[in-house]
């Protein structure tokens, strides 16, 4: 079975981890700083926050926000659970917006449809590694923060320049199919160091580990209480050791995606998603529109390709049941919507075949 995703471990990994482990220090330390040294340069961006998931990211970043009980938060259902549930942990109503069925991302005109003095926060994710159209988003809100929900989008370029720079608080995941893995973790990336200061001491506690008192043990006054969300050594390290690929394994992601596209661009029962100039998709997921789509699932399974919609729509779960509401796009891109494997494991051989499959299938 060519599988839809595959851990991506380094083969130098093994003896940077063996001396972080018997180096007594495998909590928070120099490697989480190294850490987010390197993620800064490659987005760009100086305030990165490295913490234990990209939902962690999220819960953060609605913390920063403010957002409570009585709240409204403006999201998407086509997503990860792991999106939408730290809405719900803050006591906030979830209001989905319709998405662009064209691209699986929120749709801004939804969004402004959706808008009341309620509204405290956006959600807007970049699905399957296609950035969001950011600044139209932020043009039709206003002042209302904008969270992108990045975890598909490490290495996507929007307008010119990498995903975590245009929304006001941007969450990555290093889960351990992303592009980059840390094993589990995560990134929130803020645009104001105020946020950034904020956001370091919330994920340990509210402590600010810079300032210590004579016992070394016993920590500072704690002014807000904050949480055990930060990142840790040994992550960190696996991290250092798959970023150094980060670049080549999402530009084999692209390759594949790109021949694909070329491949299926006739195939009249099939719709490949609409890409823009100025977006540049890491294609952490290769989707596509088809005709008796679980039929069509069912095939490449029977061939030994693993195909998936990968993401149950959100709004379909009884958890959230209260929130629910017409969304016709999601609607018709849900049920027709599948991905097939795109990833740097994917050989010369092994997308011809897939492509072949796909070509042949007669729904």
């Amino acid at each position: 079975m060519i599988p839809l995703f595959k851990v991506y471990m380094s083969p130098d990994v093994l003896d940077a981890l063996k001396e972080v482990l018997y180096s007594g220090v495998v909590a928070q330390g120099p490697k989480v700083d190294e850490f987010e040294a390197k993620l800064s340069e490659f987005f760009g961006n100086p305030y990165v926050v490295t913490l234990n998931s990209g939902t962690t990211a999220l819960h953060l970043a609605l913390d920063l926000i403010g957002v409570g009980p009585g709240d409204e938060v403006i999201t998407t259902p086509m997503t990860c659970t792991a999106t939408n549930w730290p809405i719900l942990a803050h006591g906030a109503t979830i209001v989905w917006a319709d998405i662009d069925a064209a691209t699986g991302n929120i749709d801004p005109a939804s969004i402004q449809k959706r808008l009341t003095a309620k509204t405290k926060a956006v959600i807007a994710v970049d699905w399957g590694g296609y950035p969001c159209d950011i600044k139209w988003i932020k043009k039709i809100v206003g002042n209302i923060p904008v969270i992108e929900d990045a975890a598909h989008a490490v290495g996507a370029m929007y307008q010119g320049r990498m995903v975590g720079n245009a929304a006001d608080y941007t969450c990555f995941s290093f889960q351990a199919i992303k592009h980059l893995t840390t094993v589990d973790g995560g990134a929130l990336l803020v645009k104001t160091k105020k946020d950034y200061d904020k956001a370091v001491l919330l994920r340990y506690f509210g402590i600010d580990r810079k300032k210590r008192s004579k016992d070394y043990r016993i920590e500072k006054d704690i002014s807000m209480w904050g949480y055990k969300f930060h990142m840790n050594d040994v992550n960190a390290t696996i991290g250092l050791a798959n970023f150094m690929h980060t670049k080549e394994i999402i530009q084999k992601h692209r390759d594949n995606a790109t021949y694909y596209r070329a491949g299926f661009a006739d195939l009249p029962w099939l719709t490949l998603m609409h890409e823009d100039e100025g977006y540049v998709s890491s294609n952490w997921l290769f989707t596509m529109k088809v005709k008796h789509a679980t039929k069509f699932m069912d095939y490449m399974k029977s061939h030994n390709v693993m195909a998936s919609k990968v993401h149950r729509r959100n709004d379909t779960h009884p958890v959230t049941r209260a929130f629910r509401r017409p969304l016709p796009n999601v609607d018709a891109f849900y049920r027709d919507m599948v991905c097939i494997p795109v990833g740097w494991w994917v050989t010369q051989d092994d997308r011809e075949y897939i492509a072949g499959l796909v070509q042949s299938f007669r729904g």
